[in-house]
């Protein structure tokens, strides 16, 4: 009887092991947090502001001190990370309705409702990028009951407003380059330019340089040579 106690004890402390086990690779491999390791890993520290997708798919992070933005998709499993300077803007769609905005070169577009009745809410973010333009988070619209996603519509465009808080205060810190990329005279042909001729002296000068002395030279030789014909005609 004691042996099988024995044995029953084993098998309940086996397994409330295994429970504890599964319980704690259930929290390790959990989509939010695996999608937070991968930012912070991206990043290379914690990220400063986080916004997550209902999907449990994708992620957003940025990082004020390296000024930086981490992108997530497929649980961490794939992302990219661009340098602010990179960041062309960011809208908050409720709806299928773009409510706000900001956008490099704009002003900004000041959400003026809170939309409590919303019923989709989403966050698009935008790169001067070719093959990622664009990144969108869907922050309400489906039942979530994680604690990291909007619980209501009302709270999603909170977290979308301030997320366009984040992006025009680093457009903004960005210098401006005014130059254009096509001058309206880049199309016009440039004219030779025409150097002008050396100026020459009409009568030669002490300081001119041969073939003057050859000429003196020709000319003596050529007065010896006539004094010499005279001698002989004589």
């Amino acid at each position: 009887m004691a042996h099988a106690a024995r044995i029953l004890l084993y098998f309940l402390f086996a397994g409330i092991g295994l429970t504890l086990i599964a319980s704690g690779l259930m929290w390790w491999f959990e989509a939010s947090r695996r999608l937070a390791r991968a930012l912070n890993t991206a990043l290379g520290k914690t990220a400063d502001a986080v916004v997550y997708d209902l999907g449990g798919q994708k992620a957003a992070g940025l990082d004020f001190t390296a000024g930086d933005l981490a992108i997530m998709w497929k649980t961490g499993a794939q992302g990219l990370v661009f340098a602010f300077d990179e960041i062309e803007g960011a809208e908050l769609i409720v709806d299928e309705r773009v409510v706000a905005r900001a956008q490099k070169g704009e002003s900004r577009r000041v959400l003026n409702e809170t939309h409590a009745q919303a019923s989709k809410v989403t966050l698009r973010l935008m790169f001067n990028d070719v093959e990622t333009p664009e990144f969108e988070v869907n922050l309400f619209g489906d039942v979530s009951h994680n604690p990291v996603h909007a619980q209501t519509a009302a709270e999603a465009v909170r977290i979308g407003r301030k997320w366009l808080s984040h992006i025009d205060a680093v457009i903004k810190r960005m210098p401006v380059d005014d130059r254009a990329p096509y001058p309206e005279d880049a199309g016009k042909t440039a004219e030779p330019v025409r150097k002008p001729a050396p100026q020459v002296n009409a009568r030669p000068s002490f300081n001119d340089l041969p073939p003057w002395e050859d000429t003196t030279e020709n000319m003596a030789e050529d007065d010896d040579t006539n004094d010499t014909y005279n001698d002989e005609k004589r």
